[in-house]
């Protein structure tokens, strides 16, 4: 068992067209309550009438000391308004300021009046490509929103108007990747961070050949102060990490998808990253490749690099930190510490020192199962003694027939074509924690499945998911003891919430969250039980935030496409549930009309700068298929192994068929049929035959 490692101090790191602002001309409602200039007192501590950044302050707690709604009166809680963005969908946590809403839609930035829902202004990028993320933050008189093309632009809070904008992503990536017809992967994904005059913009790398970074902006030009790169250069301590025969390095991944923790005392800023590129191909970056899947401290004012803790060593999982870190103030032999969570995707929950990176609760170095070829790390961190959220493992019972459920850490490699690895039990849904109670609130997905294809060629990257049909997924949501690392309480819920909507919590004994059926609900802190559910009509996604005005308070949060508000005797009714989310899969995509059927097809991949091709062994083009009754269907065999098409509920087969060879068959009736390879059980694919 090896020495427990993490980072000490180590050497340092290193024009968007504007379009008309619509403004409504609607006077800010008075907030009483903390500015959003970037106070110190204000932003670190818990929200209280105001939300000011999209976590609720710096800390990421996600907690408001408002309690006028609370266990007593939650039942009486309705809608106050709610505002439908006309053909936009959005995901991003509202923000309220100096008496005003601020949040994102599809290609817009809006200014709401939060007590009515009126709109103030609204700003839209000339050239945002695909829409805005996660929202906004605040402070020198701005909003700072990062954009899906990698820029970053700064408003004025009051109208809205453009005053700077810039771009933190690589002009050579970019200029590469169009010769390649492939996308860059260069995005920002959640809001900016904002302290002492510095924007702290992280960017993610979309699982293509970028690097992961966070750059430190100038809040009042938008003029880039300092960049820090997630893959370790040379002159780094990190770059021995890294293999010494290629640069795997430049193009290595960790990218940042979440918005980063702020202490301003310590003058340090603190993120999680994302995984290592190639992603499942570890025979091409030996070592344990930092700082990817990690938590880093930076210095604020120079983006050096203070500590780091890594927390998936040479990750071939696509374990991504996507969970933001909490801060939290611990105490351990009755001395204080300042304490910093991070959760992992397996469920376990990690408890550091924020000043040093050391742990709080003790971890250790475990062996893991090995694989030579992609060049597994010998051991991995654990937490001692701590609750794990979720199984270890994917319950056999949850996935289809043929398939091989393995456990956090099992390697994956291209010799095993059917293996369904539990990769995201708490991997991205935001955690919540409360300064009463000193537990942490979250939400999960156990143990969910995922068929995690690799093929010979490391570089090729394929997430099939959840593409075949009879995965079952369901929903957790707990509490964890900050003390002791151990769970308080947890309930199953009946859908998939790794992602989505995550915790809130407040002084009132309330936990607040959206479900993918519609539902907005409250939960007793103490106990996980519902106290109050209300029907927004679509997939809650957003993540709910709460604040005051006029002696009200109000809770919020977007579904997928509408803005709601309630407070306490609201009067807007809830609206007819959605269909609700699957939680067996089951076929989807489209049905082609086709008299051939190829095995083994040729597939190709866009990523990592180049287009790539590869001969899927196990697939079928197209996966659904139809034809008619009396007609000819085909099966062409493609690959080097020999299949078979075998109906599941056994009524006809195609028998073997060689490769390079075919076999036709007719159909005299009518039906759906699924079928798989009687030597490949885990080769799904459909067809209709119709009258």
């Amino acid at each position: 068992m090896r020495v427990h490692k993490f980072g000490a101090k180590k050497l340092g790191a290193k024009k968007l067209g504007v379009s008309v602002v619509a403004l409504m001309g609607l006077a800010a409602v008075t907030v009483a309550g903390c500015s959003d200039q970037g106070g110190k007192q204000s932003n670190a501590a818990p929200a209280g009438n105001n939300w000011p950044m999209i976590e609720g302050n710096w800390g990421n707690q996600r907690f408001s000391t408002l309690d006028k709604i609370n266990a007593g009166n939650v039942k009486t809680l309705g809608g106050a308004w709610s505002h439908k963005f006309e053909g936009e969908s959005t995901r991003a946590t509202p923000v309220v300021s100096n008496g005003v809403m601020y949040v994102t839609a599809g290609n817009h930035v809006y200014a709401f009046n939060p007590k009515t829902g009126e709109k103030i202004w609204q700003y839209k990028p000339s050239i945002a490509p695909t829409g805005l993320y996660k929202g906004v933050t605040m402070g020198e008189g701005m909003v700072f929103v990062g954009l899906s093309d990698a820029g970053v632009i700064g408003l004025k809070e009051a109208t809205g108007e453009l005053v700077w904008s810039t771009n933190i992503g690589d002009k050579e990536a970019e200029e590469s990747v169009v010769k390649a017809q492939s996308p860059t992967g260069q995005f920002i994904s959640t809001a900016p961070a904002y302290a002492n005059g510095i924007v702290i913009v992280p960017m993610v790398n979309g699982d293509y050949g970028v690097r992961g970074r966070v750059v430190g902006l100038d809040a009042k030009t938008g003029n880039q102060l300092w960049r820090w790169d997630a893959t370790a250069g040379p002159g780094d301590p990190g770059h021995s990490s890294w293999p010494a025969d290629n640069d795997e390095w430049i193009k290595g991944g960790g990218g940042i998808w979440t918005t980063p923790a702020i202490d301003t005392d310590l003058g340090l800023v603190y993120f999680g990253t994302g995984n290592p590129v190639p992603q499942w191909g570890g025979e091409a970056r030996a070592g344990d490749n930092l700082y990817t899947t990690s938590l880093v401290a930076l210095d604020i004012k120079t983006g050096q690099r203070k500590w780091h803790f890594q927390l998936v060593h040479h990750d071939i999982w696509e374990s991504d930190l996507g969970t933001p870190p909490v801060l939290y103030d611990a105490s351990v032999d009755g001395k204080a510490r300042k304490g910093i969570a991070v959760m992992r995707t397996d469920g376990y929950l990690f408890l550091l020192d924020r000043v040093t990176g050391a742990p709080i609760h003790p971890v250790e170095e475990r062996p893991v199962p090995q694989n030579a070829r992609v060049k597994t790390a010998p051991t991995q961190p654990f937490p001692v003694g701590a609750d794990q959220v979720g199984p270890n493992c994917v319950v056999p019972e949850n996935i289809p027939a043929g398939f091989k459920a393995l456990c956090h850490y099992d390697p994956v490699d291209y010799d095993t074509p059917n293996a369904m690895y539990p990769i995201n039990t708490t991997r991205a849904a935001r955690m919540a924690y409360s300064p009463q109670t000193k537990h942490f609130y979250l939400s999960g997905s156990p143990a969910w499945p995922f068929w995690i294809r690799r093929f010979e060629d490391p570089k090729f990257f394929s997430a099939m998911g959840t593409g075949v049909p009879g995965i079952k997924t369901t929903g957790i949501i707990a509490a964890i003891d900050s003390r002791t690392n151990k769970i308080v309480w947890q309930k199953p819920m009946p859908y998939e919430i790794q992602n989505g909507s995550g915790m809130m919590a407040t002084a009132g004994g309330l936990l607040f969250h959206g479900e993918p059926d519609g539902t907005v609900q409250a939960y007793d802190q103490k106990t996980g039980e519902t106290l109050w559910t209300f029907q927004t009509g679509a997939y809650a996604s957003g993540a709910v935030m709460t604040y005051e005005i006029d002696g009200e308070q109000y809770v919020a949060l977007n579904n997928t496409h509408t803005l709601w508000s309630f407070k306490l005797g609201g009067t807007v009714q809830p609206l007819p549930a959605p269909e609700p989310p699957a939680t067996v899969t089951s076929w989807s995509g489209r049905i082609m009309a086709t008299d051939e059927i190829t095995m083994s097809p040729t597939v190709k991949d866009t990523g990592l700068g180049k287009m790539r091709e590869a001969i899927d062994e196990y697939a079928v083009q197209p996966t659904r298929a139809k034809s008619s009754v009396g007609e000819k269907v085909t099966w062409v065999n493609k690959g080097k192994e020999t299949h078979t098409a075998t109906a599941m509920d056994g009524s006809w087969t195609t028998g073997p068929i060689a490769p390079g060879k075919s076999m036709t068959m007719t159909f005299d009736k009518p039906g759906v049929y699924t079928y798989i390879c009687k030597d490949h059980p885990w080769s799904y694919a459909e067809l209709t035959i119709e009258e």
